[in-house]
């Protein structure tokens, strides 16, 4: 384990910085490997996930690792996160207030980790980080923002309520993991949203 990591990891379960604070079991911090060459970002952590301080273990959860594995990836291989590190109750959407209260850790975890890319998955992590909205219709598209890259793709939650969406993951998933060795080959990927500051 990456000691910086440790570090927030630490400073995230004993965070009262907003009132999810309140009504939490556990704080859930980000898991996975410190070098990956990605990093997963969903929205807030669950009611399975809230009970057992581990981030996408629900439902959702099991849609991921499924998608990855399609793709010949271990879980253990990758860093899954959360935009929003606590359970909003009944599993709201969080508030904006919420989000940005949170951010830093997830700014900590990038720089700490270095991505070749971050993977956003649905609609509130697309929101919160470019300030985007209808994944559905940019999922699959590579963004590039203040010198990071990112890959848009669908919730795995968005999988339980509409089969057809299965497909979408995997094959999304499988096309993000093809970017990577690109990247890796140090080879230019098509850019399809560049966003200028």
């Amino acid at each position: 384990m990456n000691q910086e990591l440790e570090t927030i990891k630490q400073n995230v379960i004993k965070c009262t910085k907003c009132n999810l604070c309140k009504t939490r079991t556990n704080a859930v911090p980000g898991k996975g490997n410190f070098q990956s060459d990605v990093i997963f970002v969903g929205e807030a952590p669950g009611r399975n996930e809230d009970k057992n301080r581990e981030p996408f273990i629900g439902v959702a959860g099991k849609k991921l690792s499924i998608a990855l594995d399609e793709a010949g990836i271990s879980r253990e291989d990758v860093y899954i996160t959360n935009i929003v590190k606590c359970r909003p109750p009944n599993n709201r959407v969080p508030s904006t207030n919420e989000r940005d209260t949170c951010k830093e850790y997830l700014k900590q975890e990038i720089s700490i980790i270095k991505p070749k890319i971050i993977c956003i998955l649905g609609n509130t992590a697309f929101n919160s980080i470019l300030g985007g909205s209808e994944i559905t219709k940019f999922r699959g598209k590579v963004v590039r923002k203040d010198n990071l890259l990112y890959f848009l793709t669908i919730h795995p939650a968005a999988t339980i309520y509409n089969q057809k969406l299965i497909d979408v993951l995997k094959n999304d998933i499988i096309k993000l993991f093809e970017l990577i060795k690109e990247l890796k080959n140090n080879k230019e990927v098509t850019i399809d949203i560049e966003y200028t500051s």
